[in-house]
């Protein structure tokens, strides 16, 4: 078997090729990366190329899957540049792969392509796909779900998985998520448990998350089985303030949520963070998903819990840990703050 991994150089792609790695019965795997990356991996083969610019079809070909998991998320102060990325380049790499007859494929979705949820009983895989209108990563997210549809009725012989997980953490991805959501502000030295004093206890703030090597499992299972459709994916226990604060050896404030929109509104526009408020929204109308799907047909069964999966980024962010990919860069310390505070933060990097 030939999988190609578009987007493999990034949290969710390294585990994805590591998966792949451990597997005999895949026999090739290339990384597409729009960067070269310095880490190899012990098994792939890598291809330098955009999805917006790049040859895709002559990269699929021969392929028995393509794995899209390339996602932009900055310049988060220009939305063009995430839609031409995140979108166009989705329906590039989707008409690819039908040009190239490749019989399936797996595509990245996510929780965030949900509209919102009905409190806190769990929605399976049929629960609409609008996603939250104030976020660009979720209007991307939902109108690629609708592009998929199309693709879909267009080649009704292509094997197609929608992959909708929670947030996904690891060790190596601690630093980038430092600066895609914290900034460069964010102390990384003071971020660990018994350091932070106190978790917002915000009405409605409650999340989903796995770790990154689950989610590597998960889309091993997802090109070797022959399966379809879409899989929610996530590891218990679902996570809000209160385990939080369990979870930090920290205690609840309670802070209403306009006061907490408020803190976010003002920092972005003062730029000092580099994520834009409508994530903290979209954060809020969120849906609790059901998994069922994902162990009972896709066979998957997350192996860490979501508390340590959080616990392992924490670890990486204070340790500025990373891996030898542009995405995953460990902390590059004064001099790289400065390069992030110079991209005005929330530029592309």
């Amino acid at each position: 078997m030939r999988v190609v991994v578009v987007g493999a150089t990034g949290n969710v792609g390294t585990s994805v090729v590591r998966a792949l790695e451990d597997d005999p019965d895949v026999a090739s795997i290339v990384g597409v990366a729009r960067r070269a990356p310095g880490w190899r991996g012990s098994r792939a083969e890598w291809r330098q190329a955009d999805v917006v610019t790049g040859d895709l079809a002559q990269i699929f070909d021969g392929a028995d899957v393509v794995v899209h998991l390339a996602w932009l998320f900055q310049p988060t102060r220009d939305a063009t540049i995430t839609w031409r990325a995140n979108v166009l380049g989705s329906m590039r790499v989707f008409r690819a792969a039908a040009e190239a007859g490749v019989p399936a494929l797996v595509y990245a979705s996510s929780v965030g392509a949900y509209s919102p949820g009905p409190g806190e009983e769990p929605v399976d895989e049929s629960w609409p796909t609008h996603g939250w209108p104030g976020a660009a990563y979720a209007r991307e997210k939902a109108y690629v779900e609708r592009v998929l549809d199309v693709f879909e009725y267009d080649n009704p012989d292509v094997r197609v998985v929608r992959m909708r997980p929670g947030f996904i953490f690891k060790r190596e991805a601690g630093t980038e998520q430092r600066r895609l959501f914290g900034g460069p502000f964010v102390p990384r030295r003071l971020v660990r448990p018994g350091m932070i004093p106190f978790v917002p206890d915000i009405p409605g703030l409650r999340f989903q998350a796995l770790h990154a090597d689950d989610a590597g499992e998960a889309y091993r299972l997802a090109v070797t089985r022959p399966v379809s459709g879409a899989f929610n994916l996530a590891a218990e226990p679902v996570l809000g303030p209160a385990e939080l604060a369990r979870l930090l050896g920290a205690r609840t404030v309670p802070v209403s949520a306009w006061m907490a929109r408020g803190a976010m509104a003002a920092g972005w526009h003062l730029r000092l963070l580099p994520a834009a408020p409508g994530l903290f929204e979209m954060l809020l109308q969120l849906p609790v998903m059901s998994t069922r799907r994902a162990h009972e047909v896709l066979g998957w069964t997350p192996r860490h819990p979501a508390d340590d999966a959080v616990l392992e980024m924490m670890a990486g962010l204070h340790d500025g840990a990373g891996m030898d990919t542009a995405p995953l860069a460990p902390d590059g310390g004064p001099a790289g703050r400065l390069k992030e505070v110079a991209s005005r933060i929330g530029g592309r990097p």
